[in-house]
């Protein structure tokens, strides 16, 4: 991707020896999170935006060794064909992207749409999945290739999944990669697919969905095996980051909470998807973990995710947190979170490839437990306390060392 732009000043300021520039390949490229984040890259590029909303922008990462804006290039897949154009008019219809900010990049946007390639359908495509993976990756190669990559971090966005079953191939690389070349075989979920392309490729893998992803004992063996970093899961952007910067405070108060109800109101492309109920028990089981680790009990935590289609990407969130304090005397507190989700989740989408891009440059391998601050169901790591996650972060991305293994 080629575009003439005036790079924005930022507090993180690139290691002189950073081997720069690093692709950005989105799973989900043309969806809402992946448009915005394109969209938002390119005015930060063109100096259309400043970075609110971006943590690697902040003086809590000061001295991280990362790529600057203008050092990423974004690529990506998805089993839709809607032009990039198209998608960011709709997001700047319902609120999501200004049109002043289209309007400034839209140039910019058909040289992205050349980095875009077909991605994996599974209630289409046919052969094993070995076959896809080679594909997948190849795509990924040639996008390094071509663009003189560094490195590439690849970052699924794509709608959520069904939790998959286990099997035993999922503890065992050799297993797995029998399986996979089995043509009537359907050994991994479409999120694991592209974990596995990714890791193929040499890259970097993010999961900002409750997906699957890379989260099988054997994928994260393939991992180990290429000498790469994988992070997840299920972006942490509304309701949950309010109760990870909330429930600690109950806690270390001797506050004792009886209960804290949910109802999750949104419509959109997330919303359809949520209505079905397969679909609809991954986000709740990313979610319903964060309460009890928190408070360090169970509670009665009863969370509903309705599909409201008028709304479209934005969100509305209600809590209701029933306790008790001294003498056993009950008090409650109710909050209202409304936000825009696409909008949330980008700019942590962007400061997720530029952490994981350092963190493979400093040759980190496997999980990347500190990037828990940005996932709800973080891998790695029991911690979901946002204050505890943000000290680790900090002290981790700081510490980088920004030479590392070429």
């Amino acid at each position: 991707m080629t575009v003439t732009h005036h790079e924005t000043s930022h507090a993180s300021t690139p290691s002189p020896d950073t081997d720069a520039p690093v692709g950005v390949w989105l799973n989900g490229a043309r969806g809402s999170v992946a448009t915005t984040a394109i969209t938002g890259l390119l005015a930060l590029r063109a100096g259309m935006a400043d970075s609110t909303g971006c943590v690697t922008d902040t003086g809590m990462l000061r001295d991280a060794p990362l790529a600057s804006w203008t050092d990423l290039v974004v690529g990506g897949h998805d089993i839709v064909d809607t032009p990039l154009e198209k998608k960011a008019e709709s997001l700047v219809d319902s609120g999501v992207i200004p049109a002043p900010v289209l309007a400034a990049v839209r140039g910019s946007l058909p040289e992205v749409e050349q980095n875009l390639r077909t991605g994996y359908d599974a209630r289409t495509e046919t052969g094993p999945l070995a076959e896809v993976v080679e594909r997948l990756a190849g795509d990924i190669e040639e996008f390094r290739a071509r663009n003189g990559l560094s490195r590439v971090v690849v970052i699924n966005v794509s709608s959520t999944e069904p939790p998959a079953d286990h099997r035993p191939e999922h503890d065992d690389l050799d297993a797995l990669t029998r399986a996979l070349a089995d043509p009537d075989d359907k050994a991994l979920p479409a999120s694991s697919v592209v974990a596995y392309a990714a890791f193929r490729a040499g890259c970097g893998f993010v999961d900002f969905t409750p997906s699957t992803g890379a989260r099988l004992p054997a994928l994260e063996m393939l991992a180990q095996r290429e000498r790469v970093p994988f992070a997840g899961s299920d972006g942490k952007t509304g309701e949950t980051l309010l109760r990870t910067a909330l429930a600690p405070m109950f806690t270390s108060r001797a506050l004792h909470v009886l209960s804290w109800a949910g109802v999750n109101l949104l419509g959109g492309g997330d919303g359809a998807t949520l209505e079905d109920p397969r679909n609809a028990r991954s986000k709740l089981s990313s979610k319903s973990g964060v309460l009890p680790a928190l408070l360090g009990e169970d509670v009665t935590a009863p969370l509903h995710i309705d599909n409201v289609p008028d709304l479209g990407d934005h969100k509305t969130a209600w809590d209701h947190v029933s306790f008790e304090g001294f003498l056993g005397v009950r008090m409650s507190m109710q909050l209202t979170w409304s936000g825009v989700d696409s909008t949330l989740a980008a700019p942590l989408v962007l400061d997720l490839a530029r952490l994981t891009a350092a963190a493979h440059r400093a040759g980190h391998v496997g999980p990347i437990e500190e990037l828990g601050f940005f996932f709800k169901d973080p891998i790695g790591t029991d911690e979901h306390a946002l204050a505890e996650q943000a000290h680790a972060l900090a002290a981790w991305a700081n510490g980088l060392d920004g030479r590392g293994d070429s």
